[in-house]
């Protein structure tokens, strides 16, 4: 009976050491087909061989350069914690993952990259989603007006409510996909992607338009009351030294008044405060740029005379 125990032992050994990644993979394969039975089964091996554990790991660090680079990767790992804490940031999220949960990782990888339909997949997904943003920059607004009045006209008829922006790209996310040659490969997870994205692109191209027309708007505003506003901001200064409080650049008083006589004229659905300072900022730039070109303008003596 012994030496029939040994005889297979030999026989494992010999075809473990021939065939040593394929037992492996099988091994990992029942161990992830059943994480929950492995768990305890893992946990009762590691506390009866403590010193195989040990001994196994002191054979990994026995190679210098495996030391040397868990050496290396444990001090980056302190230099980022204490650079994270001096700069008042949180500390690195880890998110620990299992063994089985990497090897499943590696395998959705490998299956996503070896996908031989996958380049035309990307090229499908990135034509789809440019064409759905040019799409909704060029047409997006007068498609917003008809789908406004659209749900205005079935709450008239006591229907119930729907979202104005939900019917906007799904009549464009149809639209676009008939004019392509094919989006067989696209899934809805793409469509909703391609859509996130062009939502992204449209709110700052409509902020961008928002911002250069508030600019313009504040420029021209100056320019066509510079007078007044130059009285104005001169008593403002007057107030500011009688109260104790330091005078203000008279350029900026000015851009200020501009900004409170045209904010309620232009469009500011999407700027945010810090846009509008920005906005400012770049109004005065024009402003003392125009100046300086023409220095003996009325305006400019107007701005720099000061009350008697």
């Amino acid at each position: 009976m012994a030496e029939n125990r040994e005889t297979v032992r030999e026989y494992y050994n010999r075809y473990y050491e021939a065939h040593r990644d394929e037992v492996s993979a099988r091994a990992a394969a029942r161990r992830d087909a059943d994480p929950e039975r492995t768990k305890p089964i893992t946990r009762v091996w590691a506390e009866r061989n403590k010193e195989r554990r040990a001994e196994l790991q002191r054979n990994r660090r026995s190679d210098p350069e495996l030391y040397q680079s868990e050496l290396e990767a444990n001090a980056a790992a302190r230099r980022l914690k204490r650079s994270l804490s001096r700069a008042g940031l949180p500390p690195k999220r880890i998110n620990v993952a299992t063994a089985a949960e990497r090897r499943a990782n590696e395998r959705e990888a490998d299956a996503y990259f070896n996908d031989p339909t996958r380049p035309e997949h990307l090229r499908q997904f990135t034509v789809f989603a440019e064409s759905l943003t040019e799409h909704m920059l060029k047409n997006g607004a007068r498609m917003r007006e008809f789908t406004v009045a659209y749900v205005s006209s079935r709450v008239r008829m006591g229907l119930p409510p729907v979202s104005a922006e939900d019917i906007v790209y799904a009549r464009a996310v149809e639209v676009v996909a008939e004019r392509m040659r094919r989006v067989d490969l696209l899934t809805g997870r793409d469509v909703a992607a391609a859509v996130r994205s062009t939502k992204a692109e449209v709110l700052r191209e409509e902020r961008r338009q928002q911002f250069e027309r508030l600019v313009r708007t504040v420029v021209v505003q100056v320019h066509r009351n510079s007078a007044r506003y130059g009285v104005e901001a001169a008593m403002e200064n007057q107030a500011r030294a009688s109260k104790g409080r330091p005078r203000a650049a008279v350029e900026s008083l000015i851009v200020q008044l501009a900004m409170q006589g045209v904010v309620e004229r232009v469009p500011t659905s999407h700027l945010t405060i810090a846009n509008a300072r920005k906005a400012a900022r770049v109004a005065s730039l024009h402003i003392v740029t125009a100046v300086l070109a023409r220095p003996e303008t009325v305006e400019d003596r107007i701005h720099r005379r000061p009350i008697e």
